[in-house]
């Protein structure tokens, strides 16, 4: 089981006696790392960077080359940058190695809260905690006399007033691509409903009332949206805030420093982050707490392994963080909250659950990602949609061996 207590590490934050100049050694192998393009990874791999032979691919879609990549004998990287769901691949396939051996020797620094423990041996290192949460033009809502919206009924009255008044092109932004991102926004609401995803024997639980709920919830929402909603992916968001083009949306914390950027924002100062907006009445926010971090590959040798572990620690250290604030909310040695991560505070606050990271999830969520678009382009309804994620995924799990 995946053990960590995702409040202590996102408000516990233990400081260091002091940060190096630059990279501590000069490193003569080559790593390669691939990981997400956001803020908080360009920041880790300029510092990991510094120390020399270091190449880092930043991709988005990162996670979909992750398996095939480890899985190669050498791998393909030596370094992975992995969240809570895309790491339970890499862990099932058997390919990232116990990293145990490399904290006692590189990492006696790291707090508890980083060292990700599987059957009591760490396989990841934490960098950083993630939540969608609701970020907002505070100027704009101001302007109209709106208070902060607490729920998702709150931000659809906002989001009238707003659309009334013209004062953006579209209300709300939101994270539903088809695929990995339309899952994301299903589960987070789903939980928010208080839905539970699996009965008894890993049967899918998601097509009854809370799933309708759930999509009713989002499709209402969409009226507010870019009519382009279902290609809007992370980047597509933060452009939408940068250029002034919505008010509102459940929004990456990690994406929160870029809408500060003045050399590519035009809101800067003006968007407001809080928690995550609840679903129902008395519930909690309606998102998910995540942990980003980074493994190291199984299928290379202990000579690379030693060294791309130093390298990450390099790039993980304090003068990183120190130089880069306000890019995460970082689980690293000497981060001071700010007003970026004040959303994600909250968040966790309030008690929102982990994202539930297990295989039989992962075969879930890519059902949902899959399959859920049909409902909102029209072609099937709440329950014919529900109907076929819990068909897609009842295939894949019997092929997982998961359901008999």
């Amino acid at each position: 089981m995946i053990r960590k207590t995702l409040a202590a590490a996102a408000l516990t934050l233990l400081m260091s006696a002091s940060a190096q100049a630059a990279c501590g050694f000069q490193n003569t192998v080559p790593i390669r790392m691939l990981s997400a393009g956001f803020d908080a990874w360009k920041a880790v791999s300029s510092a990991m960077a510094e120390c020399g032979n270091v190449q880092a691919e930043l991709d988005q879609e990162f996670a979909k080359k992750h398996v095939a990549a480890f899985a190669a004998n050498p791998a393909l990287y030596h370094v992975g940058g992995v969240a809570t769901e895309t790491f339970v691949p890499l862990l099932n396939a058997g390919t990232i190695r116990p990293l145990d051996d490399l904290v006692a020797k590189y990492g006696k620094h790291l707090t508890p809260n980083q060292l990700i423990r599987v059957d009591g041996k760490i396989m990841a290192i934490a960098m950083m905690v993630n939540a969608q949460h609701l970020m907002y033009r505070k100027d704009i809502l101001d302007q109209l006399g709106i208070p902060e919206p607490k729920s998702y009924a709150d931000v659809m009255a906002a989001a009238a007033k707003i659309k009334a008044a013209n004062a953006v092109p579209f209300p709300v932004g939101a994270t539903m691509r088809t695929g990995w991102n339309l899952a994301q926004d299903f589960v987070n609401m789903y939980m928010g409903q208080g839905g539970a995803f699996f009965g008894e024997g890993n049967r899918p639980a998601v097509n009854g009332p809370a799933g309708i709920r759930t999509l009713e919830t989002m499709k209402a929402l969409t009226a507010f949206m870019d009519p382009e909603y279902l290609t809007g992916d992370s980047t597509f968001v933060q452009k939408q805030f940068q250029q002034g083009r919505i008010a509102m949306a459940n929004f990456w914390a990690s994406r929160a420093g870029a809408l500060d950027d003045p050399k590519e924002s035009t809101v800067v100062g003006k968007v407001k982050m809080a928690a995550a907006p609840i679903a129902v009445p008395g519930g909690k926010p309606a998102t998910t707490v995540w942990w980003d971090g980074a493994v190291i590959a199984k299928n290379i040798s202990d000579a690379e392994a030693d060294a791309a572990f130093r390298v990450l620690m390099e790039g993980m250290d304090r003068q990183m963080v120190e130089a880069n604030n306000n890019a995460a909310v970082w689980l690293v040695e000497g981060f001071k909250p700010s007003a970026a991560a004040e959303g994600a505070i909250a968040t966790i606050q309030a008690g929102t659950p982990a994202y539930p990271a297990s295989q039989r999830m992962g075969l879930l969520h890519s059902a949902i990602g899959s399959t859920v678009g049909d409902y909102f382009t029209g072609k099937l309804t709440a329950e014919a949609a529900l109907k076929a994620v819990e068909d897609k995924y009842v295939t894949a799990a019997r092929e997982a061996g998961l359901i008999r």
